[in-house]
């Protein structure tokens, strides 16, 4: 268990957050959701001890063990794959070094004896004599099945290197885990194996993450960073996103009566609830649903942007055809004779083990690159806007502000019509005139969609259009996607925004194309053998 008691944070003169009082319990997983720049990780680093808060204090009872995911995936360069997931159990880490310098002793003393004998006690009270099969079931879970554990590892890939320090986290059965974006770089059976894993832990798992999936997939709990507060409600990030929704709409009415608003509360708790869940906590969770009142639901205070995308015409039958296409880059061949065609209902999900095959891809059917061998073709009725997963180009050495710089592809250059595009994007009064090459990762992506929603295209194309953007910027690119009523082609690590998009899957493998109609879901039972 951990308790928080009127733990305050004040940072660079904001109070990020203020007497937060809270309690995490075991058996328990809290997904720790807020905008950009309220304070999750940082909340994280207070409840690891890293970070001491402003006021209050955090309770751990004693010899509670906690592990943390590690974030510098370079600090264990010197140590063997085996010694660094190990170290996710330090005592038991330090222990097996101790006895090791023991045995090698040549003056191997009496005193010596008696504490290898009380060493190689609490060794086996740790678990030391199933360390080595515990290290490999992890990382065999985690897709590193052939890695050998007793290689340096500086001698391996960084992805690899995210799945070791991962494994490090869960090793030894600790109390309490703490995982900061735990999913990154992860491919689809390494996430549903931590699913099943944090499903089954006994423990208390705290988890930041921008992955909806995931998130509700494995929380049971929402812990929800706003008004510089922070406060634990029942349920998965679907709940939590869908009763905020509603309760701001109720809120906003202020003309309906009280009761009114109760039964629709009501409602729609009992909707949810009823709703079949995937996670093992299922039939405790919707108990406890069942239980909230109308002021246990959440209000947020945070915006979401508005995405929509709308097509000046309908397209005619004829989208795109690509016939044979091969592309070769740096001596790799990326695309090897590619062959498929598009109809006018298509939202097409492109995936593939290398990203950068459906990157050329894209590049080569939005102009910006030339295919080695093969044709493309348009329908003479299809208009096209691009996002590129890189788009440097569109920002570096620019001197020109956000106003400036929309009104360079828009027919109407007045400043109420470009205003209103980019607050849609919630840029609104002087951030207009802010610089764009000062912008973050997140706000040029959301000035990229605004400039995409300009064009009025009946087709677009996506190349991972979730990077940088916090969970309210996906969520309403999500929304904004899936309600476009022309064709989409995109690519995206993000589970939720395929699953909830997508009607068609394409994945380009080294032996060609696999083309199938149908849900991401399905079609990962369909090639991975991995369902629901």
């Amino acid at each position: 268990m951990i308790t928080v008691n009127n733990v305050s944070l004040n940072f660079s003169g904001a109070t990020l957050f203020k007497n937060v009082d809270l309690k995490f319990t075991p058996g328990n997983c809290y997904g720790i959701i807020g905008a950009n720049g309220a304070g999750k990780s940082t909340f994280l680093r207070i409840l690891s001890g890293e970070l001491e808060p402003s006021t209050g204090e955090v309770i751990i009872p004693e010899n509670t063990r906690m592990s943390v995911l590690k974030q510098d995936h370079y600090a264990f360069e010197d140590y063997t794959i085996f010694d660094t997931v190990v170290m996710g159990n330090r005592r038991l880490y330090d222990i097996m070094k101790q006895k090791d310098e023991l045995y090698a002793k040549e003056d191997f003393s009496e005193e010596d004896g008696e504490l290898a004998s009380e060493l190689e006690g609490e060794f086996a009270e740790l678990g030391g004599w199933d360390a080595e099969t515990e290290v490999q079931k992890l990382l065999r879970g985690l897709g590193l099945r052939e890695l050998d554990i007793y290689a340096m590892m500086n001698t391996t890939a960084d992805s690899e290197k995210v799945k070791i320090l991962l494994a490090q986290a869960l090793f030894g059965q600790p109390e309490i885990i703490l995982l900061d974006e735990p999913t990154n770089q992860l491919d689809i059976q390494s996430i549903r194996w931590l699913e099943e894993f944090l499903l089954d832990y006994p423990g208390t798992v705290l988890v930041v993450s921008h992955d909806r999936h995931f998130l509700n997939n494995v929380c049971t709990h929402i812990c929800d960073i706003d008004y510089t507060k922070i406060k634990i409600y029942v349920g998965n990030y679907d709940f939590w996103y869908e009763s905020s929704q509603l309760i701001q709409r109720l809120l906003a009415d202020q003309h309906r009566k009280a009761e009114d608003k109760i039964r629709e509360l009501q409602s729609f708790v009992a909707r949810f609830s009823a709703n079949k869940s995937k996670a093992k906590q299922a039939t405790a969770r919707r108990k406890l649903i069942d239980k909230l009142s109308y002021e246990e639901l959440p209000a947020s205070s945070r915006r979401y942007p508005f995405v929509a995308f709308t097509p000046d015409r309908e397209p005619g039958k004829e989208i795109l055809k690509v016939e044979n296409l091969s592309k070769t880059v740096d001596g790799v061949k990326v695309l090897n004779n590619i062959s498929f065609r598009l109809n006018r209902t298509d939202k097409v999900a492109f995936i593939a083990e290398d990203e950068f095959a459906v990157t050329t891809l894209f590049k080569i059917i939005a102009d910006e690159l030339e295919p080695d061998e093969g044709t493309f073709q348009w329908g003479g009725t299809t208009t096209q806007s691009y996002l590129p997963k890189d788009n440097s180009e569109f920002f570096n050495d620019c001197d020109l502000n956000l106003l400036e710089w929309l009104g360079q592809w828009s027919k109407d250059p007045t400043q109420t019509y470009l205003r209103g595009f980019l607050g849609k994007m919630l840029f609104s009064g002087d951030e207009v005139l802010k610089p764009v090459k000062v912008l973050s990762g997140g706000e040029k992506v959301r000035c990229m969609l605004s400039r995409m929603m300009l064009f009025g295209s009946n087709v677009i194309i996506l190349d991972q259009p979730t990077n940088h953007l916090d969970l309210e910027s996906i969520t309403a690119v999500n929304n904004g996607v899936s309600a476009f009523k022309g064709v989409v082609l995109f690519t995206s690590h993000d589970h939720e925004f395929i699953q909830t998009v997508a009607n068609r899957i394409i994945e380009i493998t080294p032996d060609g194309l696999i083309d199938r109609t149908g849900t991401y879901d399905e079609y990962l039972e369909y090639r991975l053998g991995i369902t629901d």
